[in-house]
């Protein structure tokens, strides 16, 4: 009896380059994130602060319909860079981007290295770069909705409310501040929660850790303040070091009296090291063309 083997039959076809490649990722994490119970719930609770800071636009512009509620000038309806700055790197705020991060970005590398994704990624015409991008999207997506679009639109609400121009004139360079400031700490939480994410198979863990992190910083430096009574351990907090760089990019005054740029180092440093060590951890067979 004749026997034939069949080998590799050698392709001849030809990888197509999208354009996005790494869309189809970022899409999967965003659908993935809405299908968790209760985020939706969530995700709609923490536009409520937004709801109310622009409420608090439209009053500032019609306090005299208001005299009932307001007796006196309100600080809080003096609306100006400090109100902006107020929203976007008040520690609340930051605490409800933390929450949102637990949702879409605790799974976002663990669940790859669980289930061993990687190679799968990998064995197409995927680069490291086009991973890292969809993943890092994902968080971009939500932490934007939160940060960036509530801002530009307080802006124009405030412009559209007052029938004027004269606010814009007197702070032209706020919506670049926004901008400014809803990039970077984007940027700085894509690398925190990815780093984190990609250190532990268990999401789990990795939602502890995110938490745990960034609130172990804050107690630490209250402990070291408290027994040397030195700003300089506010370095040690993460939420501090958000709210110097934010304090800076609105213009405003630091909370602590010290300079800012050392704050931006340390969150720098931490970005640093986050990747590297998802250099390291995200390891796969990439197709050589």
């Amino acid at each position: 009896m004749t026997i034939k083997e069949k080998g590799y039959a050698h392709w001849d076809g030809e990888f197509l380059d999208k354009k996005l490649p790494w869309w189809p990722i970022t899409r999967y994490g965003i659908r993935l994130t809405f299908r968790k119970k209760f985020f939706k719930m969530l995700f709609a609770g923490s536009l409520v602060p937004a709801v109310v800071f622009l409420a608090g636009i439209y009053v500032s512009e019609r306090l005299e319909d208001f005299k009932f509620m307001f007796r006196e000038s309100v600080p809080f309806l003096q609306i100006n860079p400090a109100y902006f700055k107020t929203y976007l790197s008040d520690g609340f705020m930051l605490f409800i981007m933390l929450v949102i991060l637990i949702f879409c970005g605790s799974g976002l590398i663990s669940d790859d290295l669980k289930h061993n994704s990687l190679q799968l990624y990998f064995s197409r015409p995927l680069k490291k770069k086009d991973y890292f991008l969809g993943k890092t999207a994902v968080i971009i997506f939500f932490l934007f909705i939160l940060t960036l679009v509530p801002g530009l639109v307080f802006f124009i609400m405030k412009l559209v409310f007052a029938g004027s121009f004269q606010f814009f004139l007197t702070y032209p360079w706020l919506p670049l501040s926004i901008i400014g400031y809803s990039i970077f700490v984007t940027a700085f939480f894509s690398f925190y929660t990815l780093f984190i994410s990609s250190l532990s198979k268990n999401r789990r863990y990795v939602a502890i850790m995110i938490f745990g992190i960034y609130f172990a910083s804050e107690i630490f430096r209250a402990i070291f303040y408290d027994n040397f009574h030195n700003h300089y351990f506010s370095l040690l907090s993460i939420r501090a070091n958000i709210q110097q760089v934010g304090a800076f990019i609105f213009s405003e005054k630091t909370p602590y009296p010290i300079p800012w740029f050392y704050s931006l180092l340390v969150l720098i440093s931490i970005c640093v090291l986050a990747g590297f060590v998802l250099k390291k951890k995200v390891k796969g067979v990439e197709v050589v063309k």
